[in-house]
Order: structure tokens, then C-alpha cells, then sequence
């Protein structure tokens, strides 16, 4: 009776992430050049649950020209000390999505990070896809880089969530809101993340300016070789189209 019992509960577990696979998400947009892209009708329930991909209240007519530069980061490869670099020689404030591995591993980096105004956001624990996971699992991830950033930091991470993978379904939008916080998805981005398959300086600074528009959430890896390259000059061309850099809690 007890195998069939633990055959039962194990049975409802699959069941449950795979009801969870199969109703998950990943994020997509459109480019749309120099103008806002536009979600499908099914994405626009991320606003439900606090969740944005751009700043609505910057349009393309605004004439306030703002951009929220954003970094997803999973490891410390060299590049990310040179990101940091650049910002700070632009005096640009960003948002970084982190995990326990890279608090644990470079804490003077989250010190830093904290020490120039940027904010240091949740990632999850070890890069869980929550979409796919069960309730109790994503909870557990999420809170344990809380208290590993407290542990380390004395102080709280910053309210702003990013879906590993960028999947999601309704239910991890609801959880993630529940646990007090928004969910930050992206407007502008490139493949950037694979440090063998890194684009030439050239063609990203191409596809990054051409697909520039107001309010865009700019999501960028910092272990890319590329993005450590292109950073101070893309900042600089960033403001010499007339951007200034916000902060999510703008948003």
C-alpha cells in the first residue's frame, strides 16, 4: 500500500508540471524598428499581475526619451567588472537580475552594485523555470535568493522579478505577484547570451540602435564579450539621440 501510496503522489507531481509545461509561455514581441513593438492580446495579461515590458507612459510621441537598461546575470566571466566600468564612467543607473551562484561568488560585485545606485533584482535561486515548476519549488527558489542576498548584503533585493528563459504562464505571473513583486519582461534585445556564438561589435551596435524606441526595457547578458565592447559606445550614442537612462521604479 505504501508504494502504490508514494506511486499515487509521485503520479500527481508529474502531472502537475506537466499540466504547468504545457500551459507555459516564452516571451515574444515583434520588433517594430524605432517604434514601441506591440504584444499579442494573450500577452497583455502580465499587466494583471504587475508585470510590464515597456514604460506605456513614454510613447513614441512622449518627449521625455527614456530608456531602463537591464542585465540578466548568471555568472562572473570578466565581462561583467567591465560592464560596471562603463556605467559608471557614463554615470548610468541599471537593474541587475542575479542568482545565488554570483552573489555567493562575487559579492564585492553586488557590493559595488549596490554602492553605485544600481539596483540588484531576483533571478531566482539556481535559474528555475517557474512556469514548469510547482508552486512550492518556485517559492523556495525565490526566497532563497533573498536570503542569500541578505546574508551577504544586509539589505533587501530590489522588488523586480525576470522569468528565467523568459517562460511564464498566468499561474507564476500570479505567484511572483503575490510574493511582492513586479514582473520585468524586455522590449529590445539580442542574442547575446551564448559567450561561443558572440555577434561582431559592428552588427549588434547595428541591430541595437536600429530597433532603439522610447520606454524600451533593454535586456543585455554582461558576460558577452560584445555587449563589454559596445557598452561605453553605446551609451554615448544612446544619449546623443537625446535618451536619458530611468530606473524601473519609474515604471
Amino acid at each position: 500500500m505504501k508504494r502504490i501510496f508514494l506511486f499515487v503522489i509521485a503520479l500527481t507531481l508529474a502531472f502537475q508540471i506537466s499540466a504547468n509545461a504545457q500551459n507555459s509561455t516564452s516571451w515574444y514581441f515583434k520588433r517594430n524598428g524605432n517604434l514601441q513593438p506591440i504584444l499579442d492580446e494573450s500577452q497583455e495579461i502580465i499587466y494583471k499581475y504587475n508585470g510590464f515590458y515597456l514604460d506605456r507612459a513614454h510613447g513614441d510621441d512622449s518627449d521625455d526619451k527614456v530608456l531602463y537598461l537591464t542585465f540578466d546575470v548568471g555568472y562572473e566571466n570578466g565581462n561583467v567588472e567591465k560592464i560596471l566600468d562603463a556605467l559608471k564612467a557614463e554615470n548610468v543607473s541599471a537593474a541587475f537580475f542575479v542568482l545565488s551562484n554570483f552573489v555567493y561568488k562575487n559579492t564585492d560585485l553586488i557590493l559595488r552594485m549596490i554602492d553605485e545606485n544600481h539596483l540588484v533584482c531576483n533571478h531566482t535561486s539556481k535559474h528555475l523555470n517557474i512556469a514548469e515548476a510547482s508552486s512550492e519549488k518556485s517559492v523556495e527558489s525565490i526566497k532563497r535568493l533573498e536570503e542569500v542576498f541578505k546574508e551577504k548584503t544586509g539589505e533587501q533585493i530590489a522588488p523586480f522579478f525576470r522569468f528565467p528563459e523568459g517562460k511564464y504562464n498566468e499561474e507564476s505571473l500570479k505567484l511572483v505577484d503575490e510574493l511582492g513583486y513586479k514582473s520585468v519582461f524586455w522590449s529590445l534585445a539580442y542574442a547575446d547570451w551564448d559567450d561561443c556564438k558572440q555577434q561582431i561589435p559592428e552588427k549588434a551596435m547595428k541591430l541595437l540602435l536600429d530597433n532603439t524606441h522610447n520606454g524600451a526595457i533593454v535586456l543585455l547578458h554582461p558576460t558577452s564579450s560584445t555587449n563589454a565592447e559596445i557598452l561605453p559606445q553605446l551609451l554615448k550614442a544612446w544619449k546623443n539621440m537625446g535618451y536619458r537612462f530611468g530606473t524601473l521604479s519609474e515604471i
